[in-house]
């Protein structure tokens, strides 16, 4: 048999043609096979198919083989399954920090980890939603620039930006650049913020990466605190505001611990004051969003002390009513 030009690329595409056209409901015949590779402009006969099949599993393919009448071959083992990938595209598709644009992009991207017959399971799975979805193209360069400061140990610049009352987005300060250590990078609340040391107030901050514009990495090191604990961080603040912070003592009706571990963890203390409540002590930012969840409890919550946040918690409640 002559050999086409496309000879010595037979391998790669039998591997493409078994990871994109198979899966265990979906083998491929033989004779498919040495049909499809035709298409691809190569010629092949059984014998070479079937050494071909076993060189692809001594490379690392998991080739399952079905013997009768419909049988063939499928891919087994991927590296992502199903359900996994359904998880990445339930991800991708309803976090408002991605754009719609990059979001039909990844999930594209995401069905080509599978064959095209669970592609459509996936693509079938997509949904046009309502909510609100960020519209900052400039923020997948704005991680890079980010880790590009946090991985070469320097400060970077950046404008914060804000919306006026006509819907544009302007810079805040009038204009004048934020110069911070970058330190890490955190999902929370569906957005993405950037945790770093402001030299200036000497005190940790954080950024939503998609309000920073025009990113520089500058050649001064950073400073500050190295060792950001950032699950540590996270549970003290409510919606990334920060505050002061303060170790707060609290009551809560028995039917709000699964609230209260879900926002602290496990490691709080939890002590039984009697048949229906429990106490427990956790360190917070103070802020406006701390008294909000509290209020979202109603009055299955109390503050025990410190006596000032009290005070502060009444006057929130109480401007709210004025």
């Amino acid at each position: 048999m002559p050999k086409s030009a496309n000879q010595k690329l037979r391998l790669l595409f039998e591997r493409e043609i078994l990871l994109r056209e198979t899966d265990e409901e979906n083998p491929i015949s033989t004779k498919q096979l040495i049909s499809r590779l035709e298409d691809c402009g190569v010629q092949a006969e059984r014998k070479t198919i079937y050494s071909d099949i076993e060189a692809l599993s001594l490379y690392g393919m998991d080739i399952i083989k079905v013997s009768g009448k419909n049988g063939g071959y499928y891919v087994g083992e991927r590296d992502f399954e199903l359900p996994e990938l359904k998880l990445l595209v339930d991800a991708v598709q309803t976090s408002k920090f991605i754009t719609k644009k990059k979001s039909a992009e990844l999930i594209g991207k995401i069905e080509r980890l599978t064959s095209k017959y669970q592609a459509q399971v996936l693509h079938r799975q997509v949904y046009v939603s309502a909510r609100i979805k960020n519209m900052n193209e400039s923020i997948y360069y704005n991680v890079d620039k980010i880790y590009q400061g946090i991985d070469e140990n320097k400060q970077i610049e950046f404008f914060y930006m804000e919306y006026n009352l006509d819907k544009k987005r302007v810079p805040r300060r009038n204009g004048k650049r934020y110069k911070i250590s970058p330190y890490a990078l955190t999902w929370n609340d569906d957005n993405y913020y950037l945790i770093g040391y402001d030299g200036q107030s000497d005190t940790i901050k954080h950024y939503r990466v998609d309000k920073m514009e025009n990113i520089v990495v500058l050649k001064e090191n950073r400073e500050g605190e190295t060792n950001i604990d950032i699950g540590e961080y996270s549970k003290k603040v409510f919606s990334m505001f920060g505050g002061s912070e303060e170790s707060v003592t609290l009551n809560f009706d028995n039917r709000f611990i699964g609230v209260v571990i879900d926002r602290f963890g496990t490691d709080i203390p939890v002590i039984k004051t009697d048949s229906e409540h429990f106490e427990t002590s956790v360190t917070v930012k103070i802020s406006p969003q701390f008294f909000g969840w509290l209020a979202s409890l109603g009055r299955g919550v109390k503050i025990i002390s410190p006596i000032s946040v009290k005070d502060r918690y009444k006057e929130h409640i109480q401007s709210i009513l004025e």
